[in-house]
């Protein structure tokens, strides 16, 4: 495979995981935190209703999980294409 090759697949492959891991944030930010805040209300998470929980917490929580899991696939990818850290 010629560099710039392997390099646009490295990127295409990057590419894919911040759209699928920020697709993932938004959903939980957004989706959950704010437009469907109501809906999940009833349910209830240490007292507080589900919806007020995924705005102050779970958005929080889930995003710093996320930056674990970049990390990861991101240190994967790398050994893939040969251009990790020794």
């Amino acid at each position: 495979m010629a560099d710039k090759e392997k390099l646009q697949a490295y990127w295409k492959e990057n590419l894919v995981y911040i759209v699928v891991l920020l697709s993932i944030w938004f959903a939980v930010s957004y989706l959950f935190g704010i437009l469907m805040a109501d809906v999940m209300d009833p349910i209830r998470v240490g007292g507080f209703p589900l919806g007020f929980w995924f705005a102050n917490q779970g958005s929080e929580i889930i995003f710093v999980i996320l930056i674990f899991v970049y990390v990861k696939l991101m240190n994967n990818l790398d050994r893939k294409y040969d251009v990790h850290e020794p």
